[in-house]
């Protein structure tokens, strides 16, 4: 699985896969139908699903190659991302240490199509928090 078509099933579940998603290792930025940003990461022996809130994205500005302005525009194309202030609204993991018996990396090799089932389980987690009011 390639992240066109990852976008492509996240859009049939009415989420939205954000830029600055990597396949390998996994990092998905989503936002959720409530404009939540959820970003999933898949390192070491943990798969961990953390919230934040809307105004979370900032939007940076990527430098040109030289920046000289004559032949390059001083400023590159905009990119939309996580500021790197954003505080969490919820965080939740799954051990696979605990889980699966993982002992060094094994999360972080996981291969997109594999991690997807832990990130729909921490989603649905996160949303069945939100039901209840649990943060």
């Amino acid at each position: 699985m390639n992240l066109p078509a990852l976008a492509d099933l996240l859009a049939s579940r009415g989420l939205r896969l954000l830029p600055g998603s990597y396949a390998v290792p996994v990092e998905l930025l989503v936002q959720l139908p409530d404009a939540t940003i959820a970003r999933f990461t898949a390192r070491g022996t943990t798969l961990r699903l953390r919230s934040y809130s809307p105004d979370a994205l900032t939007t940076i500005m990527i430098p040109a190659e030289c920046g000289c302005g004559d032949h390059h525009p001083q400023t590159g194309p905009a990119r939309e991302t996580l500021s790197r202030y954003a505080v969490p609204l919820s965080d939740q993991a799954i051990d696979g240490e605990l889980e699966f018996g993982w002992q060094h990396h094994e999360a972080g090799a996981l291969r997109l199509a594999d991690a997807l089932p832990h990130f729909f389980t921490l989603v649905d987690v996160l949303r069945s928090r939100e039901l209840i009011g649990v943060a």
